[in-house]
């Protein structure tokens, strides 16, 4: 196992033995037994067949296109290379998740990461299937390891997925911090930069009335400067009363995992629309 995976592993466990110890991960408020499911194939698949699979793939269409091009960036040097994935996974990431809060028919793959009315580690990966089989910068980022930066993304990646994880997490890390006064200044800048707790469980908020909310922003994922940047950045340094989407229909196992091959379920009586803040409506 490479040593970037077992690193990521290291701190997918580490923030969730936190949990354990502090907020019960395995039972979390009005979970649901479909939530650990969803969350249990969705990082398999992801982890175990989607992510390998694109990565290679996209390096061998890459090499079929233009063999010539084989490792043509591996001396660009390192500041230059973490650019091009800050730009072409990182910010592709950021496109790809504004744009699933704004068509209806992305939101339908995206919309399982929302239907859990908590935050933990256990969101980290939870998607339909589909939604990260056709995640722009995943195919990006197979490119530009067959350009010869693969040395590059083995630790771009760690550092991605460390901001991450910690943001999903409901033991927050920034809340101590933003109690220390002296503190303030640097947080200020840590905030605007990449994403922290505060900043990203905003985004999970389940009330539009709730300050601490905003559903229709905060979308980055390592970098928050693509919020700060492109006008969807809200900083409060508060957290949401609860999580969630409210008035949102209730989705079915398959219709998280498999949209649009287990489609929306009809009932008898005219199906409730989805709020205005899932699908591009006002934003919240």
């Amino acid at each position: 196992m490479p040593s970037s995976t077992l690193a990521i592993v290291a701190i997918y466990l580490g923030f969730a033995l936190l949990e354990l110890w502090r907020s019960n991960l395995f039972r979390k408020t009005e979970q649901t037994r479909d939530d650990g499911i969803v969350e249990a194939v969705s990082m398999t698949v992801l982890l175990a067949v989607t992510q390998p699979a694109i990565l290679l793939g996209s390096a061998t269409l890459a090499g079929w296109l233009a063999p010539q091009w084989d490792g043509a960036l591996a001396d660009i040097g390192l500041p230059a290379a973490l650019g091009l994935f800050l730009l072409l996974d990182d910010m592709v990431q950021y496109w790809w998740h504004r744009a699933s809060h704004t068509f209806p028919w992305l939101y339908n793959l995206h919309r399982a990461h929302h239907n859990a009315r908590y935050m933990s580690v256990r969101l980290v990966y939870r998607n339909n299937v589909l939604y990260y089989a056709m995640m722009p910068n995943l195919w990006t980022s197979g490119v530009l390891i067959y350009l010869g930066l693969g040395w590059v993304y083995a630790g771009y990646v760690v550092a991605k997925m460390l901001v991450i994880i910690g943001a999903h997490s409901d033991v927050a890390w920034d809340r101590p911090l933003y109690a220390i006064r002296w503190l303030s200044p640097l947080m200020w800048v840590v905030e605007r930069t990449i994403s922290t707790p505060a900043t990203h469980h905003a985004h999970h908020g389940r009330h539009a009335d709730d300050p601490a909310v905003h559903y229709k922003g905060n979308y980055g994922n390592m970098l928050f400067l693509w919020d700060v940047l492109f006008g969807t950045a809200h900083i409060t340094r508060g957290y949401p009363r609860s999580y969630g989407v409210e008035n949102l229909a209730p989705a079915s196992l398959g219709q998280q995992l498999l949209w649009p091959i287990f489609p929306e379920r009809k009932a008898a009586e005219p199906a409730r629309r989805e709020p205005a803040q899932a699908t591009g409506g006002a934003a919240a």
